[in-house]
């Protein structure tokens, strides 16, 4: 057990890593050495910042919990802190039944682990973070919470309301991480299409956008979690204009099916759901779109099922993952709707609609080989450089694969690369 050292674990999604590596920078600040997801912690103080959105997740987090109070209980940790969107939502509970844990905090009170530890929170480096990505990107996050209440979703449950960050905010971050050696940009939010409504009484992405892309330095701009029913068209025009904004566009779209969406409380139907992603297409040509798709939501009989797989084809999204439902404590489904879709069918669904994804993933692959696109570099592997293109979202987008042989690359820099081979999730490059 390493005295000063503090071992940050985090679950779940990029918005949490935010967080930690906010918390990271004030401990940093406070005398600690800190180390992020270590395959060996041996601190003397360990953080756990957990996921709440699903089951599984769910017990993921508790699990990484349970491990860390057995290390506490064979003397090799003193202290024991949780935080994140579990202990958000299950505060009372987790207190009760897992007495290890020095204390949880939730999903916004955390700071106050600082001052738990006898330190005082700097406001002063509230902006400044300790990245635990490569120092090329990072994650911009807008927002937190969410107002769009689907059905389904557990997340305002957690987080609460949508609440925009102040765009000088946004823009004084933007320029500390270009400091720090940051080009690209992943912006992240619960929903990015109602950032602004709270603070500036209208839609405000598309001039955040615009914003972030002015300030020298911002190589790419990349969006994630947009929403499509109101959706602020004319951060399309911001895409097409600004070199520096990726066309690419993370938009979880869940269903086509109007009696289904219906259910869902999406606010929009199969004939808008279709003239958005063929506007989009039209509008910024070559865009490359990510979408999330659920099966088995209440009600969803083959009828609907069949119009989901028709709409997919059709589509043929660059990226597309999917999931089954499954009924989250205190949403508007749980209550009100029965789970009517056996696990069986369910599965089956979910395989189908994959097996369909891998081949047009495949295909839109194959159709990039002899092009040159600009590519940065993430990494070495063995004997290749793995890359990325504009299209391509770090841990969760397709890879370009550079032979190390071809020559000294450097991380984080800019080149461009023919794309010689294509597979389902990675491509084959050679340098220009």
């Amino acid at each position: 057990m390493k005295k000063n050292r503090v071992d940050i674990i985090t679950m779940g999604c990029s918005k949490n890593l935010v967080d930690s590596e906010h918390l990271m920078r004030q401990l940093q600040e406070c005398g600690y050495e800190v180390v992020h997801d270590s395959d060996e912690p041996c601190g003397e103080i360990a953080v756990i910042n957990t996921c709440g959105f699903i089951g599984d997740a769910k017990q993921e987090s508790i699990n990484m919990i349970l491990e860390f109070c057995q290390r506490k209980e064979e003397g090799n940790l003193n202290r024991l802190y949780v935080m994140g969107c579990l202990s958000e939502r299950y505060l009372t509970e987790l207190r009760e039944e897992i007495e290890q844990v020095d204390k949880f905090y939730g999903k916004f009170n955390w700071t106050e682990l600082v001052n738990d530890l006898k330190h005082e929170y700097r406001e002063e480096i509230a902006q400044e973070r300790v990245l635990t990505t490569p120092g090329h990107y990072a994650y911009l996050k807008i927002s937190e919470g969410c107002n769009r209440r689907c059905a389904y979703c557990a997340i305002p449950i957690i987080t609460g309301a949508h609440k925009s960050r102040p765009i000088e905010e946004i823009l004084d971050e933007v320029r500390y991480l270009v400091s720090k050696g940051v080009k690209e940009f992943q912006i992240i939010a619960q929903e990015l299409t109602f950032y602004g409504v709270d603070l500036y009484k209208k839609q405000s992405i598309a001039e955040l956008v615009e914003r972030i892309s002015d300030i020298e330095g911002v190589e790419w701009i990349r969006l994630h979690y947009a929403y499509p029913s109101n959706f602020p068209y004319d951060l399309l025009r911001v895409m097409r204009e600004r070199k520096n904004v990726c066309k690419y566009l993370d938009i979880a779209l869940q269903h086509v099916s109007t009696k289904i969406l219906k259910k869902m409380l999406r606010h929009v139907t199969k004939e808008e759901t279709y003239a958005l992603v063929e506007r989009m297409r039209n509008e910024v040509p070559g865009i490359c779109l990510r979408t999330t798709m659920m099966v088995g939501f209440p009600g969803e009989t083959e009828k609907e099922f069949e119009e989901l797989v028709e709409f997919i084809k059709w589509a043929k999204f660059d990226r597309l993952g999917a999931f089954a439902y499954c009924e989250e404590d205190g949403t508007y489904a749980a209550e009100n709707y029965r789970d009517s879709v056996s696990r069986k069918k369910k599965q089956e669904r979910l395989d189908r609609i994959m097996e369909i994804q891998q081949r047009i993933s495949t295909r839109l692959n194959e159709e990039k080989v002899g092009n040159v696109y600009r590519t940065i570099i993430d990494r070495v592997e063995g004997e290749y450089y793995i890359g990325r293109t504009e299209y391509d979202s770090p841990d969760v987008d397709t890879e370009v694969l550079i032979a190390t042989k071809e020559g000294k690359l450097e991380t984080g820099s800019f080149y461009n690369v023919r794309i010689t081979d294509a597979a389902e999730f990675d491509l084959m490059g050679s340098v220009e």
